[in-house]
């Protein structure tokens, strides 16, 4: 037999829930947005008309809505239920208690009792619930944080040379025939730029950067001219993305950090070592 919730009824020397609570805790706004009627409804038919009462529907689904919100089982819920007032309130007590109501094996048979497809209500009705919230604003709700990228720090000789080498790879896959790969002479020049900024290296290392930009733009429009169109038509995102690495400009916007992850932005950080982290957004 189904039974009853208990009665708002106040005592004298037992304070209410409600007196203590903060009203503007997650659980009790929670427990005031579900129709907990709703799910007397569906589950009643369940529950036979004689035999000893049951707990109420409002409790059992209130503490397996808990239970999967916080990642707990049957007995540490009840731990966690003994503890915390906004559970018991959100399950519907009145009162505080210091013993949980029943067994932790009956939620087993509750799960048992309403079934798999019950089950699939109650989680259905919680994101009915967050659907109305979206639906209901003008506004979309995006996840705006940030993951940092293992990615080497960004320089022009650095995608230059990845252009370079991706080109070669293209070609020989394709069966293209190179004049020159210019893998040995990339590979040095690609050093001349280190430690670019000293006095004594500042010419070289600007006159090698200078080259890697010219090497990769012959490659890419070598490869270009010996494309058929159903190559062109299937590398032209990867070559446009090659020559935008190459062409692009010291104050340009929306710039490539990394050839094979170009959705990579760069985040500044409030610290003097690192100061410079490349993320994903």
């Amino acid at each position: 037999m189904l039974g009853k919730n208990p009665e708002k009824q106040p005592e004298l020397f037992r304070p209410m829930l409600v007196d203590f609570i903060d009203n503007k805790h997650e659980l009790v706004l929670l427990s005031e947005k579900i129709d907990w009627k709703y799910f007397e409804k569906e589950f009643s038919p369940l529950y036979s008309k004689v035999g000893n009462p049951s707990h109420p529907i409002r409790f059992m689904v209130g503490c397996l809505l808990p239970k999967h919100l916080y990642n707990l089982g049957d007995e540490t819920l009840a731990s966690a239920w003994i503890m915390n007032p906004y559970m018991q309130y959100f399950c519907g007590r009145i009162f505080f208690q210091h013993e949980f109501p029943c067994d932790p094996s009956n939620f087993v048979h509750f799960r048992k009792r309403i079934g798999e497809k019950g089950i699939e209500k109650t989680f259905a009705y919680s994101v009915q619930m967050h659907e109305a919230k979206t639906n209901t604003s003008n506004f979309v709700l995006l996840d705006t944080t940030v993951q940092e990228n293992n990615t080497t720090f960004p320089t022009d000789a650095k995608l230059c040379k990845k252009v370079i080498d991706y080109c070669n790879k293209i070609a020989e896959n394709e069966g293209i025939k190179q004049r020159q790969r210019y893998t040995k002479v990339s590979k040095q020049m690609v050093r001349n730029t280190y430690n670019g900024k000293h006095p004594k290296r500042i010419k070289t290392a600007r006159k090698s950067q200078r080259q890697l930009k010219t090497i990769a733009m012959r490659l890419i429009r070598e490869l270009e001219r010996n494309f058929t169109a159903e190559q062109q038509e299937f590398y032209k995102n990867s070559l446009a993305l090659y020559t935008k690495a190459v062409t692009q400009k010291r104050n340009d916007t929306d710039k490539i950090y990394s050839i094979h992850k170009p959705f990579t932005r760069a985040l500044r950080k409030e610290k003097r070592i690192n100061s410079t982290n490349l993320e994903i957004k």
